[in-house]
């Protein structure tokens, strides 16, 4: 890949977080109601909400007060709370472990579980094995994953009492404690994503069963599962590197859910304590950071499969 078409991605990545930064401190501040008057109460004075709201800076013109928080966020400095006073990169720094715990082993898992399974329903698709594990793929895809974690809950907390129910450790604390309390949140995210992925490696592998390469390493010795590792990883590299940039705004949806379920203390519980509370200092940061998170993988994604395949390389050389 060309470091001309790397600058070119890399502009239109700047040119996309700058949109959505704008969009969403647009959005935050176009919503119904004063901050003031949530703080001060119900009983403030107009005079009292409005000299609370040029202490916040509320009273500054717009382009004003946006340059001046998206040049401290570009520094992680997202200002200090509404309702607490308290500086907000220090709270999100906090709940961020979590999060980012959460997320990485969820797909983590997820992609270990999807290539056997799906190479595996790829394979043995006229089998019944094969048709079986293809059925239990696809029914997965209908469990939410809220509600696998609360009956992962119910059997391995409640009944056999193997695992924590919910709450965290930091891994700074106790290595086992921290994994025993991500076991069951991660394994609720997993189960999703594995069902979404191993449909599509799925399809990779039986594209690649179907190529004449594959049949001439088959003709020349080579067993099934070495001719689908030598010469079919790449395609199949490709199409999980598609469903990962599209399936990780929905992991993303799903961990503030799943922090619900098992009491997780990390970005999602954060952002609906203070949509909650409207504390849109804190919202405006957390909202922001996703975003930022989605766009700045999805750009990854793109690069890797200029690398991974050539073929792309060379169209996007030849434009």
């Amino acid at each position: 890949m060309t470091l001309r078409r790397v600058g070119r991605r890399l502009g239109w990545l700047l040119a996309s977080l700058l949109l959505a930064s704008l969009l969403i401190f647009a959005a935050t501040n176009a919503l119904p109601g004063d901050i003031a008057q949530v703080i001060l109460g119900t009983n403030a004075t107009p005079g009292e909400a409005a000299r609370l709201r040029a202490e916040l800076g509320l009273d500054r013109p717009f382009l004003a007060r946006y340059a001046e928080w998206l040049w401290g966020a570009v520094q992680f400095d997202f200002g200090e709370s509404y309702l607490s006073g308290r500086p907000i990169a220090p709270l999100i720094a906090a709940r961020l472990e979590v999060s980012v715990w959460l997320i990485v082993f969820g797909m983590a898992a997820a992609i270990l579980i999807a290539l056997p399974v799906g190479a595996y329903a790829a394979v043995r698709r006229r089998h019944a094995d094969g048709v079986a594990v293809s059925a239990l793929s696809q029914l997965g895809l209908a469990v939410p994953a809220f509600w696998a974690g609360i009956w992962l809950v119910v059997v391995f907390a409640v009944n056999l009492r193997w695992l924590p129910a919910g709450g965290y450790v930091s891994y700074w604390e106790s290595v086992a404690d921290w994994l025993r309390h991500l076991v069951l949140p991660v394994t609720s995210l997993a189960i999703v994503q594995a069902s979404v992925i191993s449909r599509y490696v799925r399809s990779a592998v039986l594209e690649v069963l179907h190529e004449d390469y594959f049949r001439t390493a088959r003709a020349v010795g080579w067993s099934r599962t070495g001719a689908l590792w030598r010469h079919g990883l790449r395609n199949i590299a490709i199409s999980l590197l598609t469903v990962i940039g599209l399936q990780l705004a929905t992991l993303l949806v799903g961990a503030i859910i799943i922090e619900q379920v098992f009491a997780l203390p990390g970005l999602g519980s954060s952002l609906l304590l203070a949509v909650s509370q409207r504390d849109l200092g804190v919202v405006q940061a957390i909202v922001l950071l996703l975003v930022w998170a989605v766009l700045v993988i999805n750009f990854l994604v793109d690069v890797a499969y200029q690398v991974i395949d050539p073929r792309l390389r060379r169209r996007a050389e030849a434009r």
